[in-house]
């Protein structure tokens, strides 16, 4: 006798659920003794009372044959569970009533046992491309639920929906599933989410599903699956692909999100800013309204992907220095403050170490892109100064140590994750603290405190670059030692050091931009020049010269991060860098006013008398150093006009500008050269002395790198204009080719031997900047559309266009896309709205005088597009 045959004969002889357990229980011992092996037989008596139940639906009797077995331990409850919902896939048994009451059995079970799903309902020992058919059973169940009409005998629709949410939890791994199954799940997941409207707990749930196998499949073959699935769902898709598309793989909205913290650094929502740049990522998430597990899953993929599409030293381009600094320096930094700050909102109930855990499995599958970024990481290593005593480490582990240090992530979790990660030591850097018997941030304040050579600077700058760990120790120092000074001489001394090694090295200020608000260390930087008292100090020479690197470094902080604000307010004070904006304005002599009139009839004697003893130190005591800088384009102009009138020696001249270019007054030179280009772009061959006194300053050795970096340009294009030529003097014509050639040097141009360049009306340069918006766009929308992280200047395309004519073209761009979406997919068209909605919505920089996007897009041009449909 088999099984199923006494299973119908004790059903049909009205034999008791407890009977038939028994019964059950002597069949398999006696079956054991007749083969001699221990036999599962588990799976039979459920198919058993299953069958009968097809000719029997919802009969009582068997509904307490199978709960008898369950809870008597005759079937296992992972078995029954997987048999019921194989059986629930076939029509036979589609009766609600039956589903449902055998929906509750499960679930009974599984709450009677306090189990977790993984155990109760899924086997622990089973492989998980099983399991996870099971999920897939279930999801074919509760598909069938949302198909049949309610009643007040069955709950099936609510029953389906929790075992749904239950099983779908014990899904942690589908790295076992080949690329086919994976296409056939991935289809399944987007009919249901397409077809259904799943409510929160298991909408979350099927979003991190999706994403695993999302990743898991590629974006070559889900591309293909969903050509497949395109023409079907066409007519959905227009009310349904708002929120459906969430489970495809979008990197664009904090792709979008990473880009805008990075660019705008130092600006209120750059990275360096705390609370502005978690208000970001809070609006990406609310906006999106992706799960934790999805939302992380989909930043990490964006910072790896940033980090990917980066360049290593090509074209002296070092974006992946910067790139990593952020992804492994600055992100878990911002992430720990945005869970933080989530803590008082209704998400706080969220596990979001589990979603941590989570998405760094998720993204540690791309091993392609894991392998391109550690590649790059290894690259910079290799090309860095200091590479011999350098650790190689993958970018990932880096990351994945940061996000450990940070609490975001546990240590059980990352050994599992990388294994080798505990044989990492300490990095160069805390070694050398260690040794001097102090914490890395006393260490690193000593050493940026200290006078050292260039080469001792360099070397320190590129073992901090290199040790991401320090990234942020670093910053905080040099913030601290510009908020805390006052104006007496030592404390100066420090911030000359700090201020040269600032605006020397690029990535210095970058690190600092990244980690602490820039805009309070300008104001304190500002402070510093203000309070400043010449008066007070013991040798004024050297405290000025000092002063000066200061006032070097915030005139190119100004310029580098195109900062146009003119005030600076922190705690209720305010700082103004106004003498620092006006320096290159050349002012009639009877313009001048207060001190400024006294101290230029004295300077200029000082430095353009032949009968002057030079610059002693009770001049410098009683000249301010803003007065200085507010005349010095006016010292120039003034003797250069005198030399023109030939009313002074022109060695008398150079020997004036000769104490510019010593470190005393050298800080004072950007806005004399903006002044002299700006005076001689006006006068022509009428200023010949300007040029001369230009060139001389240009080709001098002593002119600060930093000088020349911040007029380099202006001075390039003054020089390329034909009408500088028209000099009659050829000794001067020669010079102004080696000037130009210096300015084209420090802009990185290639000397093509060429003095003059061709100044047309309209030359082909300008016919691409005015079409820079446009092609902007477009290239915009193919990175999005190709899953990259695309990146767009709306501040250089509003420079060139009208805000309402840049909304327009946008408009017509996006239109443009859309209309060939109709055989691409889901996550191409989720990522072309999620890059507009970016550009449209995202914080405005203080770099743009434009108003906001979003208001002119909704009150004036949506008007105008809806009159224009209507006469259509």
């Amino acid at each position: 006798m088999s099984i199923s045959e006494l299973t119908r004969s004790s059903f049909q002889s009205g034999i008791s659920a407890k009977q038939w357990t028994e019964l059950c229980k002597l069949l398999i011992e006696r079956k054991a003794q007749e083969s001699g092996e221990q036999i599962s037989s588990s799976r039979q008596i459920c198919d058993s009372v299953l069958a009968l139940l097809i000719n029997y639906p919802a009969e009582p009797t068997l509904e307490t044959y199978l709960r008898e077995a369950v809870n008597s331990a005759l079937v296992s409850r992972p078995v029954f569970a997987a048999a019921f919902l194989q059986g629930a896939r076939s029509p036979e048994l589609h009766d609600p009533t039956t589903l449902d009451h055998l929906c509750s059995i499960v679930l009974e079970s599984h709450y009677a046992s306090g189990l977790p799903p993984l155990g109760s309902l899924v086997s622990l020992t089973d492989p998980q491309p099983v399991n996870i058919a099971t999920v897939q059973d279930v999801l074919s169940l509760y598909r069938f639920s949302q198909t049949v009409p309610p009643s007040a005998f069955h709950r099936l629709p609510a029953h389906a929906t929790e075992l749904a949410v239950l099983m779908l939890s014990c899904v942690n791994d589908v790295s076992e599933l080949s690329t086919a199954q994976a296409m056939v799940y991935y289809g399944e997941l987007n009919e249901i989410l397409h077809s259904c409207r799943p409510p929160t707990d298991l909408r979350e749930a099927l979003d991190t599903y999706g994403m695993s196998l999302s990743l898991l499949i590629g974006d070559d073959a889900k591309a293909a699956r969903e050509a497949q699935m395109m023409h079907s769902m066409q007519l959905s898709l227009v009310k349904e692909d708002a929120v459906d598309s969430k489970t495809e793989s979008n990197v664009v909205p904090c792709g979008m999100l990473l880009q805008h913290l990075v660019i705008h650094r130092s600006t209120e929502f750059g990275s360096g800013n705390d609370s502005g740049a978690v208000a970001m990522m809070i609006a990406v998430l609310r906006w999106t309204g992706w799960t934790p597990a999805v939302y992380y899953t989909q930043l990490l993929l964006a910072a790896l992907v940033s980090v990917s599409q980066s360049t290593q030293g090509v074209n002296n381009d070092k974006s992946f220095f910067l790139w990593r600094a952020f992804v492994v320096g600055r992100l878990p930094r911002l992430i720990s403050m945005f869970e933080k700050a989530l803590e008082g909102h209704s998400s706080s109930d969220m596990d979001w170490r589990s979603a941590m855990h989570i998405a760094v499995t998720n993204v540690l599958r791309r091993t392609d892109l894991v392998s391109q970024c550690n590649q790059l990481a290894k690259l910079g290593v290799s090309e860095s100064q200091d590479a011999p005593n350098s650790q190689e480490r993958p970018l990932t582990r880096e990351l994945l140590q940061q996000l450990l240090f940070c609490g975001l992530i546990d240590h059980s979790f990352v050994v599992t994750v990388d294994p080798t990660i505990a044989n990492d030591g300490m990095s160069r850097l805390q070694a050398e603290a260690l040794e001097h018997n102090a914490n890395l941030e006393t260490y690193l304040d000593s050493k940026l405190a200290a006078e050292a050579s260039e080469e001792d600077n360099k070397a320190l700058l590129e073992r901090i670059n290199q040790d991401v760990a320090s990234h942020a120790i670093f910053a905080e120092v040099v913030f601290k030692r510009f908020s805390g000074q006052t104006s007496s001489s030592g404390d100066i001394e420090v911030l000359s050091h700090i201020s040269k090694l600032l605006y020397t090295y690029d990535a210095a200020m970058d690190l600092v931009a990244l980690h602490v608000s820039f805009t309070d260390l300008l104001f304190h930087a500002l402070e510093s020049i203000h309070n400043y008292d010449n008066e007070t100090v013991g040798d004024p020479q050297t405290a000025v010269s000092q002063l000066g690197d200061v006032i070097n470094f915030v005139q190119l902080a100004l310029s580098r991060f195109k900062i146009l604000s003119t005030t600076f307010t922190k705690d209720g004070r305010t700082v103004s860098a106004a003498c620092l904006r006006s320096a290159d304005v050349i002012y009639r002599l009877d313009a001048l006013t207060g001190e400024s009139v006294n101290a230029f009839s004295v300077w200029f004697k000082a430095i353009f008398d032949s009968n002057s003893e030079g610059i002693d130190d009770a001049l410098l005591r009683s000249t301010k150093p803003e007065i200085l800088l507010n005349i010095s384009a006016t010292l120039f102009s003034r003797s250069s006009q005198l030399l023109n009138e030939q009313k002074i020696e022109r060695d008398v001249l150079h020997n004036g500008v000769s104490y510019f270019l010593g470190r005393l007054l050298n800080w004072t030179l950007v806005g004399v050269m903006r002044a002299l280009v700006s005076e001689i772009g006006r006068r022509g061959y009428m200023a010949p002395a300007q040029l001369e006194v230009l060139c001389t300053l240009l080709q001098s050795p002593s002119c600060p790198e930093v000088v020349l970096r911040l007029c380099a340009f202006d001075v390039w294009k003054l020089l390329s204009n034909k009408r500088v030529y028209t000099i009659p003097n050829a000794a001067l014509k020669a010079n102004i080719a080696t000037s130009r050639a210096v300015a084209g040097r420090v802009l990185g141009f290639k000397d093509d031997g060429n003095a003059v360049e061709p100044d047309p009306t309209l030359s082909e340069t300008d016919m691409s900047w005015l079409d820079y918006p446009t092609s902007s766009v477009r290239s915009a929308l193919s990175d999005a559309r190709a899953q990259k992280v695309p990146s767009i200047d709306v501040t250089r395309c509003l420079a060139s266009s009208q805000p309402t004519q840049f909304l327009h073209m946008l408009f017509s761009e996006l239109s443009r896309a859309a209309l060939g979406m109709g055989l691409v997919g889901v996550s191409e068209t989720e990522a072309v709205r999620s890059l507009a909605t970016s550009v449209l919505s995202f914080p405005r920089t203080w770099a743009s005088s434009s108003p906001p996007l979003l208001p002119l897009f909704v009150h004036v041009v949506v008007p105008r597009l809806i009159a224009t449909v209507e006469q259509q």
